[in-house]
């Protein structure tokens, strides 16, 4: 039995050492994938607090059918995709967009927070293009291209995540490869240090 076995039962007995332990690998690659769906930098946060807190309560319901990984990677998604769902019925307020009071417009000031271009550096500079770009992609598409190419998932468990046949899955990820490059083209110097694979 391995170390995340052994930490996995005693987290599912209530000890919360252990399961501080156990989650403590998934971090970052839960805040990542909350990143990429959600593409805020507080809100993904807050997000893969949540996912924690759910994978905490749930842990008696995880019956091992499925990787660890892929059971929080699951329940990330859901998460998220909850999230998403919930902004769809909200109101959007632009923030380039005048307010409005007693019949006078009045120009929303923001203050802004990102670095100055000679801070930027190059590496996250392309980080940010490839970002962007990924939110570009339907939901379909940055799912699977974030599995795959971000989070290093295999085709067999991707398939199971997304409950499609694998040849379904293969083909979502080479249209959202396709359709990235596409976009990523519009960037051509740096596409050259991007490999699409």
């Amino acid at each position: 039995m391995d170390d995340e076995h052994i930490l996995l039962k005693k987290s599912q007995e209530g000890d919360i050492h252990a399961f501080e332990q156990l989650i403590e690998s998934y971090q970052k690659r839960v805040f990542n994938i909350a990143y990429r769906i959600i593409g805020s930098y507080d809100d993904a946060n807050e997000l893969a607090q949540e996912v924690f807190i759910k994978v905490y309560r749930s842990l008696s319901q995880f019956k091992g059918r499925s990787s660890f990984s892929t059971w929080i990677y699951s329940i990330t998604k859901n998460v998220c995709y909850d999230e998403l769902r919930k902004r769809k019925n909200k109101k959007v307020v632009y923030i380039d967009e005048d307010i409005k009071y007693d019949n006078n417009e009045i120009q929303r000031q923001v203050e802004d927070g990102r670095p100055q271009p000679d801070e930027i550096a190059e590496k996250n500079e392309i980080k940010r293009i490839v970002h962007e770009a990924i939110m570009e992609l339907s939901y379909e598409h940055r799912e699977a291209i974030v599995l795959r190419d971000i989070q290093g998932f295999s085709y067999e468990e991707i398939s199971k995540l997304l409950k499609c046949p694998e040849g379904t899955v293969k083909s979502r990820i080479n249209r959202a490869r396709r359709s990235l490059k596409n976009i990523l083209k519009k960037n051509e110097e740096l596409l050259n240090e991007y490999y699409v694979k």
